[in-house]
């Protein structure tokens, strides 16, 4: 049987594949001891501004935004943004639901 686009690899009964649905782990617990300025900064640090930019949207300065990640990073136990906006999309703070 020939496969058709949709179908399945060994699947020969298969037809079209559903969608992958991968469950949110639940967010960290530390994800609660964020302030909301904290959270509001988690979510512009996985829309990909740089602290420039967090900044000049929030009308704080720069050094500000820096202590600010500092805290998150910290408080969440993560490494580097990279895994904060990891992060953000796992616990859904970031995506579809959120802009």
């Amino acid at each position: 049987m020939a496969r058709r686009a949709g179908d399945r690899a060994g699947d020969p009964g298969a037809t079209r594949t559903s969608p992958l649905r991968i469950p949110r782990p639940a967010p960290p617990k530390a994800l609660g001891e964020l302030t909301e300025r904290e959270l509001e900064i988690l979510r512009l640090i996985a829309t990909g501004l740089s602290n420039a930019e967090i900044g000049r949207e929030l009308f704080i300065g720069e050094t500000t935004v820096k202590t600010h990640v500092t805290h998150i990073l910290q408080k969440l136990g993560l490494r580097d943004r990279v895994q904060a906006v990891v992060l953000a999309y796992q616990a859904g703070l970031f995506g579809p639901a959120h802009g």
